[in-house]
């Protein structure tokens, strides 16, 4: 059972997953009408890991008997200056569910909620694999930053992500 200070920090975590999905939505939305395909593949790609992830939490609220309360999810830009200001943003992003994360296991551990301490767990290991993923991106816009040759081939790149591999499109 799942105590109801926990049971609400786990709600706000699923209203931050989506949040984050709609924010890698409307990104996609941004990369589709420049013409970067392979970047709105990337991003659609992400959007949808992130959706698991609000499922993935909202299952354990259940399965733990909780109650799953969903609210508001805040509308996110729509529009960004430039693909390497994009993932400046969702590196920003990605250290801020980070840190969400880790308040998350800090709550469960002070409540003895081991349960739940082992639940997020995997989330903590993803957020790694998230931050490097998105920062390995961001240093490979710096390098080709003023060649469109290399934002082009980075676009390809990017669009042989499959599901589940968040790194640079090849696996990972």
């Amino acid at each position: 059972m799942l105590s109801p200070t926990v049971q609400e920090a786990l709600n706000e975590q699923v209203n931050a997953e989506l949040y984050s999905a709609y924010l890698y939505l409307a990104m996609s939305a941004d990369c589709e009408t420049r013409n970067l395909r392979g970047f709105a593949h990337w991003l659609r790609v992400q959007y949808e890991e992130e959706t698991a992830h609000a499922l993935k939490i909202f299952d354990f609220i259940m399965e733990r008997g909780g109650k799953v309360t969903l609210k508001a999810i805040q509308a996110p830009p729509a529009v960004w200056d430039s693909p390497r200001t994009m993932f400046e943003v969702v590196l920003e992003h990605e250290q801020q569910v980070t840190a969400s994360v880790n308040k998350l296991v800090d709550l469960a551990i002070a409540e003895s909620d081991h349960a739940t301490n082992n639940f997020l767990q995997w989330f903590v290991a993803e957020q790694v694999e998230e931050e490097a993923s998105a920062d390995n991106i961001l240093q490979q816009l710096k390098l080709v930053a003023g060649a469109p040759g290399g934002l082009f081939m980075l676009d390809q790149q990017l669009a042989r992500r499959s599901a589940g591999s968040a790194g640079s499109g090849e696996g990972g």
